[in-house]
């Protein structure tokens, strides 16, 4: 993805289902556990550069011992530094005597993380502060292990205001500026109700205080409180958690919006945002690695017992398109299918832009990411022109004039041109960001190979999708104009993005996309102001209305306009004007049929189509149509509560 776009967080939780004898007797370590968690992270370090956070929980510890904690840290390169830190830590302790490395009873006794119970998330903030404070997993302490409680997750929740204000009706004192606080202590409030209640039934039945921890360790239904917190969330999750006494949850929302997969095997149970890292790290094959069932709470209370069970009533799934274009990881092999399927249904709209001549084009990507669908692009321009010559060949034998200049005609002209033309600087886009006076400098974060456009030639760049189009017109396009080719062609594997995100990726201000800004060029220059004036009364009307009734108004912008004509829009408004170079911008985008053709089973595509899976998303259009009417910056779901 060329234009700058935040990835969805990553959350990794591994649960030994053995003594940590068994790992230091098997594999040479009791820290078997603790080094499968970094890889999973490191497998997933893609999906978070803003911090990360680790947390333990250890089973069956003695009372006064700790047996729970957590490292976070916001810092640059937080992954290395937070595992690096605490192996440093574990070396020190066996230097100096106060831990034996060869005995997991007591690695587990003196080392933090030498537990049964191991979680990690990586953190792209789309909210709040960018600091270790805002880091997961969050804790909520207590000195009964029963009651506290430890949460991360990759999610965002579209009615955090409304959810604060129950908090608040209750009297209670929520600390705003995150919707994982409100997670936490929704589910920590029914935590405590059901530990108060075991605790007085059992306090009741004369069982003796020594006792009832154990019994409410025994009784406490992870399941149904997880319900009861749940109830009234609006968006889309994947949390995981943790109570001190080790009982461990994972759920997943009710559309499968947000990705989660896990391993269960004789050794341990492990969860993670995407299942490649779960095939690498465990060495286990694809078949292995399940998706978490959407609506589902995974439960593995204390004594090492799974249960499967739900939280919420069966919904169509409506998974995020986006992990499949562009946030996973490219080496899944269902990912790397879809991607080069993706790449491959834009022949005909690629076709169609170059006049048919492919023979005088020069096929490329931007960025990296998108270099899978390129493949897909490649193998389908082939099949394309394989097809063409049959096609010819079996005409020219019946004709009678296959000789040996038409058979070369045939077989060498029109192949498909394939060179990497664009080359991204990793280290000039971090100075960038930066930087203060970063437009000045934003065109050189691409670099080109020069020589491979000949004279005539035009030039196709894929990227992912195209968001905002600033770097299309600041950088990429500059750049590829040096090649001085008749025209440049830009493909998305993705379909026009018209509505905003709010369910987890930083997609949220209605006026930055370039699909919207350019439906409301051709409105204005139509004389259509008035329609963007009705729409934005009927938005105001809307957020008054029952929260399931509300409709998503922001589709009047596009009614009527055919996809193509906003496209040729965009074209126009992403060619630069201060270059030396008088070709033709073409950009061509993905379409919704092809997109669903592409990608097997169910997927969400409200950013495409504005249909929403949850009433949050419509509230959230309509509150992005009126900030961005309003000049109002900012998230459209930071509704007032």
């Amino acid at each position: 993805m060329s234009d700058t776009l935040t990835h969805e967080c990553g959350i990794a939780a591994v649960r030994l289902r053995k003594p940590l004898e068994y790992y230091y007797d098997r594999y040479g370590t009791a820290l078997w556990g603790f080094n499968k968690l970094f890889l999973l992270m490191e497998k997933q370090h893609n999906r978070g550069q803003d911090g990360v956070g680790i947390g333990c929980a250890k089973l069956a510890m003695p009372l006064g011992d700790p047996y729970i904690h957590r490292q976070r840290s916001g810092e640059r390169d937080a992954l290395s530094l937070v595992f690096r830190k605490e192996i440093k830590r574990f070396h020190k302790l066996a230097r100096k005597g106060l831990l034996d490395p060869s005995d997991p009873a007591d690695i587990k006794r003196n080392f933090d993380y030498g537990g049964e119970v191991l979680i990690g998330h990586l953190r792209y903030g789309t909210s709040g502060a960018f600091d270790e404070g805002s880091c997961h997993p969050y804790l909520r302490r207590s000195n009964w292990p029963t009651r506290t409680l430890m949460v991360m997750g990759n999610f965002n929740m579209t009615n955090a205001g409304e959810l604060n204000r129950v908090l608040i009706e209750r009297g209670q004192h929520p600390v705003f500026g995150t919707d994982t606080q409100t997670v936490l202590e929704e589910i920590g409030f029914h935590l405590d109700e059901a530990h108060t209640d075991l605790y007085r039934q059992l306090r009741d039945a004369g069982v003796s205080g020594t006792r009832i921890p154990d019994y409410i360790s025994e009784r406490l239904d992870l399941a149904e409180l997880i319900r009861q917190a749940a109830a009234s969330w609006d968006g889309g999750y994947s949390i995981c958690g943790v109570i001190g006494n080790g009982d461990m949850f994972v759920m997943r929302d009710p559309h499968g919006i947000r990705p989660c997969h896990m391993l269960i095997n004789d050794e341990v149970i492990a969860f993670a945002s995407e299942r490649v890292p779960l095939m690498t790290v465990f060495e286990a094959h694809e078949d292995e690695i399940e998706s978490v069932e959407p609506g589902a709470v995974l439960t593995i209370k204390s004594d090492g017992s799974f249960h499967r069970g739900r939280f919420a009533d069966h919904v169509e799934p409506k998974p995020c398109s986006f992990e499949r274009i562009y946030f996973s990881r490219g080496n899944d092999p269902d990912i790397y299918r879809e991607r080069k399927a993706l790449g491959a249904a834009l022949v005909p709209q690629v076709v169609d832009a170059l006049g048919g001549r492919v023979e005088d084009a020069v096929f490329s990507f931007i960025p990296n990411t998108a270099e899978t669908a390129w493949y897909g692009l490649m193998d389908g321009l082939r099949l394309r022109r394989r097809a063409e010559v049959r096609e010819e060949l079996l005409a020219a034998m019946r004709e009678d004039r296959l000789d040996e200049e038409t058979l070369d005609n045939l077989i060498m002209r029109n192949w498909p041109r394939g060179e990497k033309i664009a080359h991204k600087d990793i280290k000039m886009r971090t100075f960038i960001a930066q930087e203060k006076g970063r437009d000045q400098l934003v065109s050189h974060v691409y670099d080109i190979t020069y020589g491979m456009v000949r004279e005539g030639d035009a030039l196709v760049a894929l990227d992912d999708s195209i968001v905002r189009g600033t770097t299309l017109k600041k950088s990429i396009l500059k750049i590829l104009s040096r090649t001085s080719p008749r025209k440049i062609v830009i493909c998305s594997t993705a379909p026009q993005i018209r509505y905003p995100d709010c369910y987890g990726i930083d997609m949220s201000e209605l006026g930055k996309f370039i699909a919207f800004q350019a439906a409301v060029n051709i409105r204005r220059r139509a004389g259509e102001q008035s329609l963007l004036d009705r729409i934005y009364d009927e938005c105001r009307s809307e957020l008054d209305r029952p929260r399931m009734e509300i409709r998503n108004c922001v589709k009047e912008v596009y009614a009527g306009l055919e996809p193509e004509e906003i496209s040729r829009e965009i074209s126009r408004m992403v060619r630069p004007e201060d270059v030396d170079w008088d070709g033709e911008v073409e950009v061509v985008f993905q379409t919704i049929e092809q997109l669903h053709d592409s990608i097997e089973g169910p997927v969400g595509d409200w950013y495409f189509t504005g249909d929403y899976p949850t009433p949050g998303g419509f509230a959230a259009v309509n509150a992005a149509y009126i900030n961005w009417f309003d000049g109002i910056g900012g998230r459209s779901y930071d509704l007032p509560f």
